[in-house]
């Protein structure tokens, strides 16, 4: 998260055991763990017709707007644009923090209207945005309109984008329902013009069942979360991204009952900070390298809150260029064991934009310095009050990650490197309740009045793949 987060991979490319899951337990950490660097695709060739890439059967239809026929990275394939959906068509001569550039170079603005054949059924849909103009954020902000629902409200791209102009924006929504045999999308301005470079539909992914599970916690007990599994951090405010918070590990602060894990933050002056809360992880306890996880949560609300379920290295210094041994590198400004090693989001969440999570990978290639982070988004539905699944797959072609079982971003091995692909190697889990922070501040003080807030978590499941 920020500027310390996770990733993940997959098994050498010819294995007839797809999706091989590596789990390190404490009486294995001094096993070396294998490296699948050398087994890694290197053309986009490889990239595009590899069985193991993405769930491209789940896709119905995709459009490139403004555009002609294009092949994603993904292996998504996009239909070209007959100048039927309205609007005007507009050209950029670069786009920043995606895997594919050249779709989101062409675009239409003004008043667009998609009217196209589908079955009944519901389904997902990913619409990709780029702010073409430099525009201050605020100057561009509109509704998505599927089926005659509001599905995104208010969107401004760029703001959506940490105010990078021409960084591409990936946003999906789920559950839209066609009953009259035509999917309809429209777009309503309330400042300035709407804006639209692509359009993905899918069905919803089904859970293979060849996966089986490799390591747990159910949370079917009470007290400290399992020392066998997890370990806590006791960190003070503003060590890593800004954070406003002590982390600590008192049951006040992170602990099971009824059946749940409970990260709970307070307002409290405590060891110099004016907030606690709590933050635990698997490392060394349950790291893995490629396969599935699946964490079931419910998300705090309020102003202020910055939730994460994430991944990080569990060697931080495998690429580090810079670090000392054993350095503290989490928050150092000069060991550069983050972003060199990697990091994978499963979910973000910040309390000032309630509805919408985030999943975002982190590497030396890619990342918020130059303005080329791949991150993509997805309406929630309730995510304060139910419980939803957050996952992701990881094998050493690409990294997914799902909403309740709905794709939302893939990030695919462009075969360029470790700069580009620091995902070969074992990752550990990460659950922490953030308080304030670079992020939980951007959308205006924290909310002293939403204390106590509570992040909790049903389980957390991790799974390998079968034959």
């Amino acid at each position: 998260m920020g500027k310390s987060s996770t990733r993940t991979s997959q098994s050498p490319t010819g294995s007839s055991r797809a999706y091989i899951l590596v789990m390190l337990m404490t009486s294995l950490t001094s096993c070396e763990m294998p490296v699948t660097g050398s087994g890694s695709i290197t053309t986009v060739e490889e990239i595009v017709d590899s069985p193991k890439l993405l769930h491209r059967d789940s896709v119905v239809w995709a459009i490139n707007v403004g555009g002609s026929s294009f092949l994603g990275k993904d292996g998504v394939s996009y239909e070209p644009d007959q100048s039927i959906l309205g609007g005007t068509v507009g050209i950029v001569d670069r786009a920043l923090g995606t895997q594919d550039p050249e779709l989101f170079k062409t675009f239409r603005y003004g008043n667009i209207t998609i009217q196209h054949p589908l079955p009944n059924g519901t389904y997902d849909l990913t619409l990709k945005f780029i702010e073409p103009d430099d525009l201050p954020v605020g100057s561009r902000v509109f509704n998505v309109i599927a089926e005659d629902h509001v599905v995104i409200s208010r969107l401004d791209v760029r703001r959506m984008r940490d105010n990078n102009r021409l960084s591409g924006l990936s946003s999906s929504v789920t559950d839209v329902a066609v009953t009259d045999g035509q999917l309809d999308i429209t777009f309503s301005a309330d400042i300035g013009e709407p804006i639209l470079s692509a359009v993905v539909v899918r069905r919803r992914t089904e859970f293979d069942q060849r996966w089986k599970l490799a390591w747990s916690d159910e949370f079917n007990y009470e007290g400290t979360p399992d020392s066998d599994k997890w370990s806590a951090d006791v960190w003070p405010a503003r060590k890593v991204n800004s954070e406003d918070q002590a982390y600590t590990d008192r049951a006040k602060n992170v602990r099971v009952e009824n059946g749940t894990l409970i990260l709970e933050a307070h307002r409290e002056d405590y060891q110099g900070a004016k907030y606690t809360s709590a933050r635990i992880h698997s490392a060394g306890k349950g790291d893995f390298l490629y396969g599935r996880a699946d964490i079931r949560a419910r998300l705090p609300a309020g102003q202020g809150t910055w939730s994460a379920i994430w991944m990080l290295p569990s060697d931080p210094y495998r690429y580090s260029t810079t670090c000392e041994q054993n350095e503290d590198w989490q928050g150092s400004r000069t060991c550069d064991a983050w972003p060199n090693s990697g990091e994978i989001d499963i979910l973000e969440h910040v309390g000032f934009d309630m509805q919408r999570v985030w999943g975002t990978v982190h590497n030396r290639a890619y990342y918020f310095i130059n303005q080329e982070q791949r991150k993509a988004s997805i309406e929630g539905n309730d995510v304060d009050k139910d419980f939803h699944v957050y996952s992701v797959e990881w094998n050493p072609e690409s990294i997914q990650l799902f909403f309740d079982g709905s794709l939302y971003f893939t990030y695919v091995n462009e075969g360029s490197g470790w700069r580009a692909w620091p995902y070969d190697h074992p990752y550990h889990l990460i659950l922490n309740l953030a308080i304030g922070g670079d992020w939980g501040r951007a959308g205006g003080p924290i909310a002293d009045n939403i204390f106590p807030a509570r992040m909790e978590v049903d389980y957390v499941r991790v799974y390998e793949k079968g034959e």
